[in-house]
């Protein structure tokens, strides 16, 4: 399916069933942000190692990661932020409780449908670009310019506009689209 690695989709599917178990409990499933989303939005171009969601309630979320296997790693030099899962191989973390500290439009965000195992919601292409443009302005991450110029290359039908406003947000005023359509 959509070119992903079988071990990225089956831990989409997962991720699928535990947001279609939130939802059914009357709480809002989470969001699945950073590397997982470049991965799909470049149709595997781009890989990942780890699931970074965004949930309001994390103690419901985390009780539903037990629910389907995950565990937190244990021992010497384990990160205990974390959840793995036995056969997937992925982890999965919680980052944040809100949308890139409230800055995205839960409107842009957009949804995954997995067929009988569920939806994933995933944030927009445009803040997960304008997001990859902070990283890259602060210093912090020069490589995250290549993977915003990807994302913009690959995606279709991006909101401009909107994306613009996002990379000037993230980047205090000092990029914009320009900057992904510049050669490196």
């Amino acid at each position: 399916m959509h070119g992903w690695r079988a071990q990225f989709e089956n831990a989409l599917r997962v991720l699928a069933r535990i947001s279609r178990a939130m939802d059914e409990a009357g709480h809002r499933p989470p969001i699945l942000v950073g590397g997982a989303a470049v991965e799909i939005y470049t149709g595997g171009q781009v890989t990942t190692g780890d699931f970074d969601l965004s949930c309001g309630r994390q103690d419901l979320l985390e009780e539903q990661l037990v629910r389907f296997g995950f565990q937190r790693p244990t021992g010497a030099g384990k990160a205990t932020r974390g959840w793995v899962h036995p056969e997937l191989g992925l982890g999965f973390e919680v980052v944040s409780d809100t949308l890139l500290d409230g800055m995205a439009d839960r409107a842009m965000v957009r949804i995954l449908e997995l067929d009988a195992d569920g939806d994933v919601a995933i944030i927009a292409p445009e803040d997960i670009i304008a997001d990859r443009m902070g990283q890259y302005a602060s210093g912090s991450a020069p490589d995250m310019l290549g993977q915003a110029r990807a994302l913009y290359g690959l995606c279709e039908d991006l909101d401009l506009a909107y994306m613009e406003r996002r990379i000037s947000e993230e980047t205090a005023g000092g990029h914009g689209l320009q900057d992904l359509a510049d050669e490196a």
